[in-house]
Order: C-alpha cells, then structure tokens, then sequence
C-alpha cells in the first residue's frame, strides 16, 4: 500500500482505527507515542506527534458525529514516520480558515488548535462539508540534523488508499498495491494499482489478500491483464477474491482497467463520474476471459477504485470541492461517506499525474 508522487514511492501500512469512545484521545495518544519511537522519530518529534494526535482525537471526541482516527506508519525508502486521518460525519466546518486560526482551539484539548496541528506537521490536509463532515490528515517525518523533515513535502501526492476491516476483526480481507512501470522519466512512467477483496472476512480473507499484494509486487507483466494473471495464480489455495487493476499512463493521457468480481473502478470528471467495466468471477478460482477497457483521462480528473465495502451511492456533485484535495482526505470523505459496516472496506484515490 502506499502513495506515489512523481516515481517515489511512499509505502503506508493502516495500523489501527480509533472509533469514538471516551478512550479515543488517550488511546490515540498512547499509541501515536508507541509508534512514533517505534520508528525511530526521536523523542521530541514523537512528542508532537502524540500532541497533534491528542488535540485531533479530541476534537472527534467532544464536537463530532460518529468519528474515527486512523494511525498509520508510512515510508519512503529507508525513512519512516507517522500519518494520522480522522473522518466524521458532522457537524463539519462553515468556515475552515477561520477553524484552522491562531487561537481557536477546541474546549477541553491541550489548546494548541488545529492551525498548530496544521505546523507541526510535515504534510497536513484537510476538507470538510456543513452538515456532511469532515476528513483531515497530517503526516510527520523526523528531523536531520539541521532541523528539517528527512523526506520533503509531498506536493501533489498521486495515490493514496485506506482499508478498514469490518466491525469485531482485527485483520481486513482487503488489500491494496501500487507500483511504478518505466524508470527512464516522469512522462512516460505508468502507476499500476491493484486492489483486492478477499472473499469473506477474517484471517482467510486476509491471507488472501496478502497473497494478491505479494503477486502484484512480484508480476514482471504489468499489464492489468498480466497482473491479473499472476494475482490469479497466487490465490488458488486460497479463499479467492475480487480484484481489480488500473494502469494509469499520465503521458498518453488514458487509463487502462481489468476486473474481475465486484471491485468498482469510476473515472471523476467535471463533477460526474463513469464506472470502469469489470466481469464476474472469482480470481484463484474461477476467471473468464480477460478484457481491458482503455478510457482517456480528462485534466483535472481523478480514479477511484473500491471495494462493495463501499456501496455505490456517493455522488462526487454532493462533495463539492473534495476532488481538489488530495487522494487521501478524498479516500478518507468516500469511505465516510459510502462505507458499510458489515463487511471490509477499502478504497483508493489516484489523481494529479496528468
């Protein structure tokens, strides 16, 4: 898993959702420090970690509807840090420059505000829609020795996703992979993304998951229909699942897209969007024929790939503004705003490369 911008890779891995709890700011805090030290960012910088997390985690606490704070550890070759995503589903911000202002902290946090939140951390984004919600993340490196973040701002970040397993697991049966094709510049390279839905929930659902990561990464062929075969392979023996693969081509301007089973793939333009076909069947099992669509890829437009832990009915006209931001605020808003709780969830965002 992981977010690509330019030909750098940056891996992620979900470590744990928070849901709203009473404990939610002291367990997201806890946990932020054990991770933060855990990956080496030093006790200073782990500090302010656990510090955003906490004044985060309590804003879900005291002035949102059905909030949730994701922790994640994210790399970008050698270098590690940490990454938090909170999501709600109200009240939202009218006014977000006026939220995110010196001074306005929320009652009852440590009073730092979401504007020193916004300082603290090394990338930091945030959308919100009255009466909708809210999605805000912030990512953090630790410091070299002159003080400056080990890996720079990811301006313009181009993938990002999210997993969530279903409601009293701990493992999620989904999985996702993205990698780069073609090493030789940043016009011709292509970004394959692969998304599995391992049948079912559960560790079985999660190994095969995790086998169709390890055959993505693996695939000499990344063709979406070359992925597909090998993805397929590596699933026999397994419980089997619905995958989908996009290899997005930013210098020909076009999206080349394979499924098979229920992984939903939409092309979001000018506020609309157009479902990227797929055909039934079940990769490590059963699989027919392949066939890859090609679609053109408007400027200015994004991907979305999800899994049926999302249903179908978020509507990109109802989130104004949110395709503007980056992928993950926008994974973040559409697992808010389509996700289910009976079954693993998982989505990805693919968007500025063209």
């Amino acid at each position: 898993m992981g977010a690509v911008s330019g030909l750098t890779l940056l891996d992620s891995e979900d470590v744990a959702w928070f849901r709203d709890d009473p404990s939610l700011p002291a367990a997201a805090r806890g946990a932020a420090a054990t991770l933060a030290r855990r990956l080496g960012l030093g006790s200073h910088r782990s500090a302010e970690v656990a510090l955003a997390v906490t004044e985060a985690a309590t804003n879900l606490r005291r002035h949102a509807e059905d909030g949730a704070l994701l922790l994640r550890a994210v790399r970008a070759g050698d270098s590690a840090g940490v990454e938090f995503l909170t999501v709600d589903a109200g009240p939202g911000m009218a006014d977000v420059p006026a939220a995110m202002a010196d001074g306005r902290s929320t009652a009852g946090t440590l009073g730092i505000g979401l504007g020193a939140v916004s300082r603290l951390a090394d990338d930091f984004d945030l959308h919100s829609i009255p009466g909708r919600g809210t999605a805000m993340t912030a990512r953090f490196w630790s410091r070299d020795g002159e003080g400056h973040p080990i890996v720079p701002a990811a301006d313009g970040a181009t993938v990002a996703g999210l997993t969530r397993a279903v409601s009293g697991e701990t493992v999620c049966g989904d999985a996702w992979g993205v990698r780069t094709d073609g090493a030789s510049g940043a016009h011709d390279h292509a970004i394959v993304v692969m998304l599995c839905d391992g049948l079912g929930h559960g560790p079985l659902a999660a190994r095969a998951g995790e086998a169709a990561v390890r055959a993505f990464h693996d695939a000499r062929d990344l063709s979406p229909e070359g992925v597909l075969n090998a993805v397929h392979l590596a699933l026999r023996g397994t419980r089997g699942g619905a995958v989908s693969v996009m290899r997005v081509e930013p210098g020909a301007r076009r999206v080349l897209f394979c499924g098979i089973g229920n992984v939903s793939g939409y092309l979001v333009s000018e506020g609309s969007r157009r479902a990227l076909l797929s055909a039934p069947g079940i990769v490590g099992s059963h699989m027919r024929r392949l066939r890859t669509f090609e679609e053109p890829l408007p400027e200015h437009s994004a991907l979305v790939m999800h899994s049926d832990g999302l249903t179908d009915r978020w509507d990109p006209m109802t989130m104004p503004g949110l395709f503007s931001r980056s992928p993950l605020v926008v994974s973040g808003h559409l697992l808010r705003e389509a996700g289910v709780r009976r079954d693993d969830a998982s989505v990805v965002v693919v968007k500025g490369a063209w």
